[in-house]
């Protein structure tokens, strides 16, 4: 979906753990780079490939990807992305979930247990072969360089000017961007989108829940006419009043 010029949100649907589930990455560019914002479960190179072609792009000429933070949904398919791309792109990540990204420290939500939790969660008819590819996946995750630190309130030159908000809370670093010239808020999973209302973090998939709630408050402190959330998609409908009443609670 074009959200305005030179930012587009995409819509990546696939069958996971029994259930079809829609996540947003965000594709951004302009005249010399060509931004990719969190790359999807592993597996969904293709889906991502497939969104981008729709508009024109193609994952071979992406040459920036900034990954939000460390959640599987986040990290799945970006080696697949460096891997295809004819760019070598730079991969951007605030400094506390790098380690997580490059694989020297185990992602906060994949303890052992949780890892037994969620294969047990799986439906009964879940393929033997499936269930342990997912497994091995949970166990071996996905890894990739970061190339670059975002700080916080720091501006990036692309598409027109995009300001790094660290909003930890959901994981320890992380991140949301606030794209300048769309009054766009990406949100990561700060926020979420349910039945087309704007909610807070989710409860059952944040780390310290507390934080992530103080981190809305920082959004407040911009104009924002859009806000895309990883999962729900887009919110217009008076972001800023909803933000408030969500951080101010």
């Amino acid at each position: 979906m074009l959200i305005d010029q030179g930012i587009h949100m995409l819509n990546i649907s696939a069958a996971m753990m029994g259930r079809i589930e829609t996540i947003h990455p965000t594709f951004l560019w302009d005249h010399q780079d060509l931004v990719l914002i969190d790359t999807g479960y592993p597996g969904q190179f293709a889906l991502i490939q497939e969104q981008l072609s729709i508009i024109g792009f193609s994952v071979q000429d992406v040459n920036k990807i900034i990954i939000t933070h460390q959640d599987l949904d986040h990290i799945g398919s970006l080696p697949a992305v460096i891997q295809h791309s004819k760019r070598a792109p730079e991969v951007f990540a605030s400094e506390i979930e790098k380690p997580y990204i490059e694989g020297d420290t185990r992602l906060v939500k994949l303890s052992p247990e949780a890892i037994a939790q969620a294969i047990a969660s799986l439906p009964d008819n879940v393929p033997t072969e499936w269930r342990n590819a997912f497994k091995h996946t949970l166990e071996n995750p996905p890894t990739a360089p970061v190339h670059r630190i975002v700080r916080d309130g720091e501006e990036l030159p692309f598409g027109g000017g995009m300001i790094v908000i660290h909003t930890p809370g959901h994981t320890p670093g992380h991140t949301s961007l606030y794209h300048i010239p769309s009054k766009t808020l990406i949100a990561a999973d700060a926020l979420n989108v349910i039945d087309g209302r704007l909610v807070g973090p989710d409860p059952a998939t944040t780390y310290d829940l507390a934080l992530a709630q103080l981190s809305l408050q920082k959004l407040t402190h911009y104009d924002i006419r859009n806000v895309i959330c990883y999962h729900g998609g887009l919110f217009t409908d008076n972001p800023n009043q909803r933000i408030r009443e969500l951080a101010y609670v």
